[in-house]
C-alpha cells in the first residue's frame, strides 16, 4: 500500500535497540536497564538493525503530539502524609442532573447520601495517567480520585527519603490514608490498585482495618502481590535470575547516587529501554504503538534514585494476613496471564484468601493489562461498580459487606 511513514516504520521495530547502540551505552545505564532483562536484550537489539536511530526518535516525536494518552484532568488537591510529604490526587465528581422546576415544599427532606468514591493507587514507576482509559470511561458516571505515589507523577519526593529513609509498602499506605482523609473524608469507598497500588491498598488495611469495615464496599487488585516478589523470575531462566537476585539490591543503590550519570546513559539507550518495557509491560507484540509509547514516557519520568529507593520495598513486601479484611465485601482481582511482572499465580493467590472475589485471568495480558486490554478491564470494573452503586454515584442495593459473591 505504498511507502510507508517515519511512524509506521519505527513503531515497527520499536522493541529493541540497534546492536552497536546497545554495546556503546553498556556500563552504568546499560545495568539500570537491563540486568532484569539480560535474557531478553540480543533478541530485542537485533530487530533494530534496519532502521536508524533518527528515524525511531522521530517517531516518538510524532506519537507523542498526536497520543490523547494521560490528557485527562480532573480538580487538584494535595495531601499531607504523615512525614510531610505533599501527594497530588485530581478528583471527578459527578456530572450534576438539570432537575426540573418544581413547587418548593414545607417539609424536612431527607439528608442526602454521599456518594461512592472510587480511588485508584497506581503502580510503579508509572502515575496516575496510567489509568487514561478507566478515566475516561467513568468520567461523569461516579466519583473518582487519581493520586500520584510519592515520589512519582506530580507527588513531591518523599520527606524521609530525602533524609535517607527507606520507602516501604506500610508508608504507601498510610499515604493512601491521608489522600482518602483529604479527597474523601466520608461516604463509602471503593478502592482500586494496580501493581504497587494494589500492594498499597493491602497495607491500608493493614494498619486500618476499622476503615476497611466501615467505608470500603468494593476493591479491585489488578496485577498486584501479596508478597513472595524475590521468588519471580521475570521470565529469566533459573540459573541467570540467582545471580541477578545476588547483584541487583547493591547495584540498584549505587546508581542511586549516579543520577546525572545513569539518566544520560538511558537516554542514549532509549531504543532498548522502549524495548524492553514492550516486553515486560505487554502481553503481545501487537500493542498499539501510540500506547506503548504512552507507557515508555510514565517509566520514563521515574528517576533511577526513585527506582533504587522502592525496589527492597517489594522484596519485604508481604501482606497476606491483611487480605482477609475486604472478605465479606464485592472483590475483583484481575491478571494477565503473561504477566512477567507479577505473574497471574499471585493473583491468583490473593483470590483464594478471598473467596469471595471474582478472579478474572485476561488472555495475552501483560503487565499493563489496564492500558494492553482496557476494554476487559472496564468491563469488569463496571459489574463490580454494578454492585456497589446505584444511579447517580449513590450507594445501591448491593451496598455494604457481603458474605459471597453471585
Amino acid at each position: 500500500m505504498g511507502e510507508e511513514s517515519t511512524v509506521e516504520t519505527a513503531t515497527k521495530v520499536a522493541a529493541g535497540a540497534t546492536a552497536v547502540g546497545w554495546r556503546r551505552g553498556a556500563g552504568f545505564a546499560g545495568a539500570a536497564i537491563g540486568v532484569v532483562a539480560a535474557g531478553a536484550a540480543m533478541g530485542v537489539a537485533l530487530e533494530r538493525l534496519t532502521v536508524g536511530r533518527g528515524v525511531r526518535r522521530k517517531a516518538r516525536l510524532a506519537l507523542d503530539a498526536e497520543g490523547p494518552y494521560g490528557t485527562l484532568r480532573g480538580t487538584p488537591g494535595r495531601a499531607v502524609a504523615d512525614d510531610g510529604t505533599e501527594l497530588y490526587y485530581e478528583v471527578e465528581e459527578i456530572r450534576e442532573p438539570v432537575a426540573p422546576t418544581r413547587r418548593k415544599r414545607r417539609f424536612a427532606r431527607r439528608a442526602p447520601v454521599a456518594p461512592v468514591t472510587v480511588i485508584f493507587s497506581h503502580g510503579y514507576c508509572l502515575g496516575q495517567d496510567s489509568w487514561h482509559f478507566q478515566r475516561a470511561a467513568l468520567r461523569d458516571v461516579v466519583r473518582t480520585v487519581y493520586w500520584d505515589q510519592r515520589c512519582h507523577g506530580r507527588s513531591q519526593r518523599g520527606c524521609a527519603q530525602t533524609n535517607g529513609t527507606q520507602v516501604d509498602i506500610d508508608q504507601l499506605g498510610r499515604d493512601l490514608k491521608a489522600v482518602i482523609d483529604a479527597a474523601a473524608p466520608e461516604g463509602p469507598l471503593v478502592l482500586v490498585g494496580h501493581s504497587m497500588g494494589g500492594m498499597t491498598m493491602m497495607a491500608l488495611a493493614a494498619q486500618y482495618p476499622e476503615l476497611i469495615r466501615e467505608r470500603v464496599v468494593g476493591a479491585a487488585f489488578v496485577g498486584t502481590s501479596a508478597g513472595r516478589l524475590g521468588e519471580v523470575s521475570f521470565g529469566l531462566p533459573v540459573v541467570g535470575m540467582n545471580a541477578v537476585r545476588r547483584v541487583l539490591p547493591g547495584l540498584l543503590k549505587a546508581l542511586g547516587w549516579q543520577v546525572e550519570l545513569v539518566e544520560r546513559g538511558r537516554r542514549a539507550t532509549a531504543d532498548l529501554f522502549a524495548g524492553l518495557i514492550k516486553r515486560y509491560s505487554f502481553g503481545t507484540k501487537d500493542v498499539d504503538p501510540g500506547v506503548a509509547r504512552f507507557a515508555e514516557r510514565l517509566i520514563e519520568a521515574t528517576p533511577i534514585d526513585v527506582v533504587a529507593e522502592f525496589y527492597p520495598a517489594f522484596i519485604a513486601h508481604d501482606k497476606a494476613e491483611a487480605l482477609p479484611y475486604f472478605d465479606g465485601v464485592p472483590v475483583l482481582v484481575l491478571a494477565g496471564d503473561k504477566d512477567l511482572i507479577t505473574p497471574m499465580e499471585h493473583s491468583e493467590a490473593i483470590a483464594e484468601l478471598l473467596p469471595g472475589a471474582e478472579l478474572v485471568i485476561v488472555e495475552d495480558g501483560g503487565h499493563l493489562v489496564i492500558l494492553e486490554h482496557p476494554e476487559v478491564v472496564n468491563g469488569h470494573l463496571a459489574e463490580l461498580l454494578t454492585q456497589v452503586v446505584g444511579a447517580g454515584g449513590v450507594p445501591g442495593d448491593g451496598a455494604g459487606r457481603r458474605s459471597a459473591r453471585g
